[in-house]
C-alpha cells in the first residue's frame, strides 16, 4: 500500500489548513503533505503526514519557495520608508 492510501485510511478526510471535508470522487483533491518535507519519511502511524487540499498544498509549497527566494528579512534589506505623505494633513485641515 502506498503512503497516500495509508494516509486516507488513518486520517480524517479533512484539509488540515482550510478544514474542508472531502468524500467520494472529491477525495482525489486531497494530497498528502509531509510535515518535515522528507517524502521518504513515511512512518506507518502517519505522524509525518497531513492531508491538504490541492489548493492549500500548493500554497504551502509556494511559501517555502518564497522564503528561499529571500522572503525573509535580512540585514541588507533597505530601511523602512520614513516619508509621511499625510503627516501635515491636520495642519492643512485647520487652515480651512
Amino acid at each position: 500500500m502506498d503512503y497516500r492510501a495509508a494516509a486516507l485510511k488513518i486520517l480524517p478526510h479533512i484539509c488540515g489548513r482550510c478544514a474542508r471535508e472531502f468524500s467520494g470522487k472529491r477525495l482525489r483533491e486531497l494530497t498528502v503533505h509531509h510535515k518535515d518535507g522528507d517524502h521518504h519519511n513515511n512512518p506507518p502511524d502517519g505522524s509525518n503526514w497531513e492531508l491538504l487540499c490541492i489548493y492549500c498544498h500548493e500554497n504551502e509549497h509556494a511559501r517555502v519557495v518564497d522564503a528561499a527566494a529571500g522572503g525573509t528579512a535580512r540585514e541588507s534589506d533597505p530601511a523602512p520608508a520614513k516619508h509621511r505623505p499625510l503627516g501635515e494633513l491636520a495642519k492643512l485641515l485647520k487652515k480651512k
